[in-house]
Formats: C-alpha cells, sequence, structure tokens
C-alpha cells in the first residue's frame, strides 16, 4: 500500500438550497473555518446536488452567490481553502458515472436519507436516488482522508468507502478510503422546537437583521408560563439558542434567573437578539462590503489554480500533484502512442513523436498509459477516464 505523506485533505461540501442559517452555521460552518488550519482543505457549493430539490435557474445562481458571500463574509480564507462550485469541475460527474458502475443497487435502496426525503414529498427522481454517488465522487475527486459531517450524513460516507473499496478491487489502488468526522453536536432548535430546517420553516437566517430578526426571534414558540413563576431553562428554546453564543458564566447566570422567577419570555428573547447582533454584525458588514465588488465571487470560485487542485492526481514517485484532464492540442501521429501526465505537460512516446508542448523531457511514473490509434484528437475534451487506461482496455 502507498503510503501518503502529504497533508491530509479535508472536503466538506454545502449545498445552494437556500439562506444559511443558525443551524448551518454551528452545525457545519463553523467547523468549516476553524478547520481551515488543520489541513488542506476543500470546500464545494453543491450546485449539482441542489438540482434534486430546485430546478428554477434564476434562484439556483442566486442562492449560490449567496452561499458563497455568506462564506466569505463569516471568514473563510480562499488563500488558505479551496472554495469552488460544484458544477465548475464537470469530471466530478464523470466520476460519479464511473462509480456508479461498480456500485450496486442494494446499496443505494439501503439509504435511509432517500427514503425519508421521499417520505417527506421530495420527487422520487434518478438524481435523488443516486445521491450518495455523486457524493462519494464530490469525496474521491479530491482523494480527500477526512470528511466533517453530521450523523444524518454517516451512512453516505459509508457507502463512499464501499464504492472507493471497490473501484480499487476492480482496477488497483487509486482511491484512499475517507474517514468520517463527525461534527461536534451542537443541538440548534428551530422557532418551533424542531431542529432547526429549512424544510421545516423555522429557521433564523444567518445574515438576518432588523426588524426582519427581531420578528423571527420574538416569534420563538415558548410555553405559557407566566413572568413570575420559575422556568426550567432546559425545556426552552430560547434559552437553548442563547447558549450557543453566551459563555459559561452568561449562561449559568440566565439560568438562574430563569429558576428564580419574575423574568418573562420576552426579556430572554430580547437578550438573545442582542447576541444575534453582536456575534454576526461584523460578518455583516463584511457580507456588505463584499455585494459591492460584483466579480469577488466569480473570482474566487473560478480561480484557475484552485480548480485544478480539484481534479488532479498523484504521481507518486514524485509526491506530485497532476491535473486532469490537461489542455493539450495536437493530433498522435504514431500508433500506440502513450499518453501520460506530469505536473501541467503531457509527453507521448512512439517512433519519432515529437514532444509535446512544455514537455518536461523525462518520462515519470506512468499515471495514464493508454494506447491510441493514429489520427486521434487529444484536446481539452480529454477525459477523466483517461486515468484508468485499463478501465476501458486502453482506447478513450
Amino acid at each position: 500500500m502507498t503510503t501518503d505523506q502529504r497533508p491530509r485533505r479535508i472536503l466538506s461540501g454545502v449545498q445552494s438550497s437556500g439562506k444559511l442559517h443558525l443551524g448551518n452555521y454551528f452545525g457545519a460552518v463553523k467547523q468549516h473555518i476553524a478547520l481551515q488550519n488543520e489541513g488542506q482543505c476543500f470546500y464545494f457549493i453543491a450546485d449539482y446536488h441542489a438540482l434534486t430539490t430546485i430546478q428554477n435557474p434564476k434562484a439556483l445562481a442566486e442562492n449560490t452567490r449567496d452561499v458563497a458571500l455568506d462564506y466569505l463574509a463569516l471568514g473563510l480564507d480562499p488563500e488558505k481553502a479551496v472554495f469552488y462550485r460544484q458544477s465548475d469541475v464537470p469530471e466530478v460527474t464523470e466520476l460519479a458515472w464511473i462509480l456508479s458502475t461498480v456500485t450496486n443497487m442494494g446499496l443505494l435502496e439501503r439509504a435511509v436519507s432517500y427514503k425519508e426525503k421521499v417520505d417527506k414529498g421530495i420527487d422520487a427522481s434518478v438524481g435523488l436516488f443516486t445521491y450518495p454517488v455523486l457524493m462519494a465522487a464530490d469525496i474521491l475527486i479530491v482523494r480527500s482522508h477526512v470528511v466533517p459531517v453530521g450523523k444524518d450524513q454517516v451512512q453516505h460516507l459509508e457507502m463512499t468507502a464501499d464504492m472507493a473499496g471497490k473501484f480499487n478491487r476492480t482496477y488497483g489502488e487509486v482511491f484512499p478510503e475517507p474517514k468520517y468526522r463527525l461534527d461536534k453536536e451542537s443541538k440548534v432548535p428551530g422557532i418551533d422546537g424542531q431542529k432547526m430546517s429549512k424544510s421545516y420553516g423555522n429557521t433564523i437566517d444567518i445574515f438576518a437583521e432588523g426588524k426582519a430578526l427581531k420578528k423571527v426571534v420574538m416569534g420563538i414558540v415558548t410555553d405559557s408560563t407566566t413572568v413570575a413563576d420559575p422556568k426550567d431553562p432546559d425545556k426552552c428554546n430560547v434559552f437553548a439558542l442563547y447558549s450557543l453564543f453566551a459563555t459559561a458564566e452568561e449562561k449559568a447566570e440566565l439560568a438562574a434567573r430563569y429558576r428564580a422567577g419574575g423574568m418573562g419570555y420576552g426579556d430572554a428573547k430580547k437578550l438573545l437578539l442582542e447576541k444575534i447582533d453582536g456575534y454576526f454584525g461584523p460578518a455583516r458588514e463584511k457580507r456588505k462590503a463584499l455585494v459591492k465588488t460584483a466579480d469577488v465571487v466569480e473570482e474566487v470560485l473560478r480561480r484557475e489554480h484552485h480548480l485544478r487542485k480539484v481534479a488532479s492526481w498523484p504521481d507518486r514517485s514524485a509526491g506530485r500533484f497532476v491535473r486532469v484532464p490537461q489542455v493539450v492540442r495536437g493530433r498522435i501521429e504514431h500508433p500506440r502512442t502513450h499518453v501520460w501526465r506530469c505536473d501541467d505537460h503531457v509527453e507521448t512516446d512512439g517512433p519519432e513523436a515529437p514532444k509535446q508542448r512544455g514537455a518536461i523531457g523525462r518520462r515519470p511514473s506512468a499515471v495514464v498509459d493508454a494506447s491510441y490509434p493514429v489520427g486521434v484528437e487529444v484536446d481539452e475534451a480529454a477525459h477523466l477516464a483517461l486515468l484508468w487506461g485499463v478501465m476501458l482496455g486502453g482506447r478513450a
């Protein structure tokens, strides 16, 4: 087994299916920001996944931009993490197809998430059914070692490991087995007491402010205990949300006021409102500044060197990463010409075969060793399948 000495790769994604809320922040975004200093991080906006529930192109594009702005405003540093849009890396969907050829139907039929979503009224589309395959491609395309997830996504990570294992046993070791990392359990109740979720319509948006935020916070459901009576903080949605922002001392102080009586839920809601405003205030201002910079989101999401890192594969002998697909122009003129990749270049060999553009002049460990007949065009459309010439019998 090959030992990879590079820093571990961490991957996570967020769907562009609506505005981010407190549940998203404390359940995922906060951890994503913190992990930037723990490894080589890849964070993507899952707009392909979002197509299973949103099929309005304008809304999807706006949601994608909003998610990007939110992450950048909350502290994601594109100089530390690779931040990209799923649909900007077409190799992901190509890999999804390749993985589907080694995935058993029974594995997908056991997906609990699919059954739950259908039960909630989401159309039982093929895309929703094969969601775990696309998720596996998201994870494996960057050869990620660690994937931070909530408990509801653990099964999908186990399915990814199954797909990677089946592929490796069939074609040789290509993918490392990704490990899930459970996000720190953050119980974020919605304003109705259920788990905060867009599908329940009970969210508090991260960047809500002013009257809109006040209306939502003051509308949090509480019981009918009077102002004068003692209250149980452990059964109060307002206190649970306040605890996400407060220090241990602040939580203890408010809990004591609850138990002593004489404080209404309205006062507690005002304290929560102050906490939300204070915590997200700086990020709101940063987001407003980013919005005024028209091209900032596209510039970040479509950084060429970032996209190259996503669809990259290691030259194990040299410890480098090579990109798939490469931009290679020219017609192969000789039979049995071999094409392989090294850094940003492609070389060919064969009877008097000229070196292709910028080739470095020596053959590295062959990541691709596929044979092509005379006259085959090797151009920008070079496919991810070239990485596994053996899969297709050495032919494109």
